[in-house]
């Protein structure tokens, strides 16, 4: 059962970083005006590079079972759950806890801790 709640976490993470990805394009970056636009660039590929991240850390949740170490495992999960929870966390102080990305990523942590 660990493992499956691991594996579902590290799913809904890739799930939440793709969200991520595309309303940063469709939403946010194309309704901001930014200048110079090599600003513009640097930005977005920044957004980018966490929702890259964030597809890195499911991935890594998705094979943790089949590491075959506890250590790890454990490991895993606890960089995981502090990279999500952060995001979770300043989300939520962004968005005032109206946002419906704040309870993805603690979604995702939540399954992430009941895999340990």
């Amino acid at each position: 059962m660990r493992d499956l709640l691991l594996q579902c976490a590290g799913a809904a993470g890739i799930v939440v970083a793709l969200i991520h990805g595309v309303l940063g394009e469709t939403k946010v970056f194309a309704k901001a005006t930014i200048t110079p636009e090599s600003l513009r660039t640097l930005i977005r590929l920044v957004w980018q590079a966490g929702t890259v991240a964030w597809i890195g850390g499911g991935v890594l949740l998705l094979s943790a079972p089949m590491f075959g170490s506890d250590s790890a495992r454990h490991g895993i999960v606890a960089t995981i759950v502090a990279v999500y929870g952060f995001a979770a966390v300043a989300n939520a102080w962004w968005s005032r806890g109206r946002g419906f990305g704040w309870k993805a990523l603690a979604a995702v942590v939540a399954l992430a801790v009941a895999g340990y």
